[in-house]
């Protein structure tokens, strides 16, 4: 009988084990060989990053989070016009580092249609960087914002102060949303 050679149990890697990251999903995305868009997001803001892989580690070629947009005077949340904003200000200085295409690195997130991370790769197409997607990643309209509006504007008075109060303290008037949204990608592409 032959003597064992030692534990036949290998322990995953760490992030596996804490399902923080797909490493066979991660590999196929280094293996395109193109930049790779990662969209995160936490309770209230969206994070956009162009990360290039290198063996020694990703090097990070334009980092935007939400929070930035409060400079094109955008009261940050995370909703999709916030996340196409964040796309499309990551594509401008994506633009200016030399990227020219990308892969979209949406994590653990589940591939939603319409969902946040395909609305910040649309911001990103439409500031001029390409990518492979479907024919309708998501819809114009929910993109700028109009579901948005017309429910602030179906209100009542006090109703609406209740349930906009954090956009009204920071001076955003979400009754006009679309007009707000086209004046702040208006100020990022002239950037």
């Amino acid at each position: 009988m032959a003597k064992a050679k030692g534990p036949t149990y290998v322990v995953p890697f760490r992030r596996r084990r804490s399902k923080s990251t797909n490493y066979a999903k991660r590999l196929a995305l280094v293996k395109s060989g193109k930049p790779r868009m990662v969209v995160r997001k936490s309770n209230k803001h969206v994070l956009v990053q162009i990360v290039e892989f290198n063996p020694s580690g990703d090097k990070v070629l334009v980092s935007v989070n939400s929070k930035n947009l409060k400079k094109f005077k955008w009261a940050s949340r995370r909703n999709l016009p916030t996340a196409y904003l964040t796309g499309f200000y990551a594509g401008v200085l994506g633009k200016k580092a030399g990227v020219k295409e990308f892969v979209l690195d949406i994590g653990l997130m589940p591939p939603v249609v319409g969902g946040l991370p395909f609305a910040a790769q649309k911001g990103a197409i439409d500031a001029g960087l390409a990518s492979p997607h479907g024919e309708k990643i998501v819809d114009e309209e929910r993109v700028k914002g109009a579901h948005i509006e017309a429910f602030a504007n179906s209100l009542s008075e006090t109703e609406y102060k209740k349930r906009f109060a954090s956009y009204l303290k920071e001076g955003f008037d979400p009754k006009k949303f679309t007009s707000l949204f086209e004046s702040a990608k208006d100020a990022m592409g002239k950037e």
